[in-house]
């Protein structure tokens, strides 16, 4: 009976890929379509859209150029440097799932992984390895998806629809990389409301913490609202630094109504020779199997925190600014902003801090303007500011 199930589980998803991780890594729930077919939008033109409510953000993709060599020695640097954290980050994160979930999954029904496409990508697979060294203390039965969110227009209710099909029984943990203000929770929170009454068929998959517990597990968690984080520290996290060349060379995804299917993305085959994603993951997971210190269980949060809510609004306050979605704070999305943005502003909370260089060199590339607010945007390493195209709405 076994065989016959997941031989159906096997022919259900062989149309899915997995972008330039290994299959037994991740399936991402993704509509690929050919980068040929997708509009390149420039950076200021697309700003211009966004701003003036013309068109959403995921309505349009400006095409990734391959990482300049400073950009990739600086990415490297940022590896060396987080090698050994990322690794212990992760396996202190896979003993608490394993603490948790030890008594009610099993490989019937195992802990289902949801990464949120592309941050939560290399979070995900680093995890699902973790899960799966039967020579760790955290060994468990587990298995990995990827499936988009998009601001203002949530989950992608397709491929979640698609997973509890496959996994009836099994609890689901989301997976990013890190939380900015938190905006990505709450349109988790928006999109999981569906399944919040107790008698929905699929409440114990969701909310199996909890009634209203979003199982939202992240490496970092500045704006304290993930149930499950390493630490709400702001720092170098080193896939932060690049996009679809640390992410599966997958494209940050476009949405599609969920009638005409999977939201889609592109995946970028002309980035082959740059792209670090297996690398990456090899790199971590090698260093969490040689790790010689203790394991943490780390701690549960029920209900989001919020801890920066009142730093982000004295900023919208401070420099006039109604749309939240222009304030991009931690030294990721900081960083990610630049390269696919248009910034007004660089706020630092020190000038010369190592985990900043990429930030302050793209900034001196481009001439942006660059404030340094010490403790006052602290836990913030980093945020940007996006200029303002049209007048707010």
């Amino acid at each position: 009976m076994t065989s016959n199930n997941t031989n159906t589980k096997t022919a259900d998803l062989k149309s899915y890929g997995s972008g330039s991780y290994l299959a037994s890594d991740v399936t991402v729930l993704l509509d690929i379509v050919d980068k040929d077919a997708v509009a390149d939008v420039p950076v200021s033109q697309k700003e211009a859209l966004i701003q003036s409510g013309q068109r959403h953000y995921s309505d349009m993709l400006t095409l990734e150029d391959a990482p300049t060599a400073m950009h990739e020695r600086l990415y490297h640097q940022a590896l060396e440097q987080g090698t050994n954290r990322t690794a212990a980050d992760i396996a202190n994160l896979a003993y608490t799932l394993q603490g948790t979930f030890e008594q009610t999954v099993n490989t019937e029904n195992p802990l289902v992984l949801v990464s949120l496409v592309r941050a939560g990508l290399p979070i995900g697979v680093l995890l699902q390895r973790a899960l799966a060294d039967t020579d760790s203390h955290y060994a468990l039965p587990s298995v990995h998806y990827g499936i988009s969110i998009i601001r203002d227009r949530g989950l992608d209710s397709v491929a979640l629809a698609l997973i509890l099909k496959l996994h009836p029984n099994s609890p689901i943990v989301f997976v990013d990389g890190w939380t900015g203000k938190g905006a990505i929770y709450q349109e988790l929170s928006r999109s999981l409301e569906v399944f919040s009454n107790p008698s929905h068929s699929n409440f114990a998959n969701i909310f199996h913490q909890g009634k209203g517990v979003i199982p939202l597990l992240t490496l970092a968690d500045p704006a304290g609202v993930a149930w499950l984080a390493a630490s709400e520290e702001d720092w170098l996290i080193p896939s932060g630094l690049l996009n679809s060349t640390v992410s599966g060379l997958i494209s940050r995804s476009l949405y599609t109504e969920p009638q005409s299917g999977l939201h889609r993305s592109v995946f970028y085959d002309n980035l082959v020779a740059s792209d670090h994603s297996l690398a990456f993951v090899d790199q971590i997971d090698a260093a969490r199997r040689t790790l010689t210190n203790s394991l943490k269980y780390l701690s549960l949060y029920k209900q989001p925190r919020y801890q920066t809510a009142d730093l982000i609004d004295t900023l919208a306050a401070d420099y006039a600014i109604d749309n939240r979605n222009r304030i991009k704070p931690t030294i990721a999305e900081a960083t990610r902003a630049i390269l696919r943005r248009d910034p007004e502003r660089i706020l630092l909370a020190t000038a010369d801090h190592p985990d900043t260089i990429l930030l302050r060199h793209l900034c001196a590339q481009r001439d942006i303007a660059i404030s340094v607010l010490g403790d006052k945007i602290l836990p913030y390493q980093a945020i940007t500011l996006i200029k303002q195209r049209t007048k707010d709405s």
